[in-house]
């Protein structure tokens, strides 16, 4: 009994820490302090900046992020595009090479083969030739002021890694969207007091970020969460990885919950791989960091267990006391909720707090069923763009 008790309230503090005490200490502590304002106050003192995209199968979209970027009226002399086609089937390659022959500072690669994000971001790099790096994705829209918003903080030399304030289009009540963008938005929010207190934002949205070209570092050909190991790298560097709520990025919101869940649970392997990979940041001694990668990243990532071990010690603990018993027949009663969400749904009736508990739990889910998979082991990053805008 004793030890039930003991895990019981184990995995209780620690999902309380991890949603609710770390986002309210975080938000104590930057209350009245800003980010540093060392930074570029013209655009025309900009360093040069190479931006990166690996693409497959974008022909919806890749017109309009082309133009976002040029949009920035970034100057042609500190500018370049490099765009890789990971093996695309569809119009992708043809609309790169017709806006390639109209920029001369667009550069389009094809690469026959499916290699994954990573391994085509990785060859860019090393054709890329400016100091700073964007690396973006193709459904990621720009604003005309963002790539000066991500390059102003790089006159900071202790800066390594900024990355953008993700907002979506495409909310719909019928679906998890609404769920999905307000997690983002606090996200976002936690993120900004990470950054503003030891410049150790854990990982950015990975839709559009920039870094210093020394402190990439090539992603492991096996790795499914790219942007997470290149910022944690540069912050083993002793470097800063921040966000710049001002660098205002679109993208559409998925809307599917079964399109959301397969995404989760890829990302969810991928952190898995990079929990074991920097294992060494859990009792790091630089300032932030070990708080940080346990309290936002890790105890979310085995949140799942936590929460089986209060459901099955409530089960043995209810035997005895009152308290566990009825703890255990709540649990039970929020299970059941997102069977309801569901049959609500097919009479066209949304009721927003039930599917904030769909959501929360089938994401949860997602990372059990990730590290399941990472288990098994990852053999390939190749991925297919999630549907967006259902």
């Amino acid at each position: 009994m004793i030890v039930a008790i003991i895990l019981f309230w184990i995995s209780v503090a620690a999902l309380v820490h991890t949603y609710l005490l770390y986002p309210a200490l975080i938000d104590l502590l930057a209350r009245r302090r800003v980010a540093g304002r060392n930074t570029y106050e013209s655009a025309r003192d900009l360093p040069g900046v190479s931006v990166l995209m690996a693409v497959h199968n974008e022909e919806n979209v890749i017109s309009e992020k082309i133009e976002s970027i040029i949009l920035n009226k970034h100057p042609e002399e500190k500018l370049e595009i490099l765009v890789g086609s990971d093996a695309s089937t569809d119009n992708t390659d043809k609309i790169l090479q017709n806006l390639a022959s109209s920029y001369k500072y667009l550069r389009f690669f094809r690469f026959d083969e499916r290699r994954g994000k990573s391994g085509i971001i990785n060859d860019l790099v090393r054709l890329s030739k400016e100091d700073i790096l964007i690396i973006t994705d193709a459904n990621v829209i720009l604003e005309q002021d963002t790539i000066y918003h991500l390059l102003k903080h790089f006159k900071d030399t202790s800066i390594g890694l900024v990355d953008s304030n993700m907002k979506h289009k495409g909310i719909r009540d019928s679906g998890i969207s609404v769920q999905e963008n307000l997690y983002i938005t606090r996200e976002v929010k936690i993120k900004e007091r990470e950054s503003i207190l030891w410049g150790t934002m854990m990982g950015p949205f990975g839709g559009c970020y920039a870094l210093r070209r020394e402190l990439y570092c090539d992603v492991p050909s096996s790795f499914l969460v790219d942007d997470f190991f290149i910022n944690m790298k540069v912050i083993a560097s002793a470097h800063k990885a921040i966000i710049e709520t001002d660098a205002i990025v679109y993208e559409d919101v998925s809307s599917s919950l079964s399109e959301e869940f397969r995404r989760k649970a890829r990302i969810a392997a991928g952190n898995f791989q990079n929990l074991k990979y920097f294992s060494s940041f859990l009792l790091s001694s630089a300032r932030g960091v070990s708080l940080s990668f346990i309290s936002h990243k890790v105890l979310r990532w085995i949140g799942p267990f936590f929460f089986a071990t209060i459901f099955f010690t409530s089960l043995f603990l209810g035997r005895e006391y009152f308290f566990y018993r009825y703890l255990f027949y709540f649990q039970v009663f929020i299970l059941i909720l997102p069977l309801v969400d569901y049959l609500l749904g097919k009479i066209k009736i949304h009721v927003i707090i039930l599917r904030f508990v769909t959501h929360f739990i089938s994401m949860n889910f997602a990372l059990l069923v990730g590290f399941i998979n990472y288990l098994k082991g990852v053999k390939s990053n190749v991925w297919q763009p999630t549907r967006r805008n259902q």
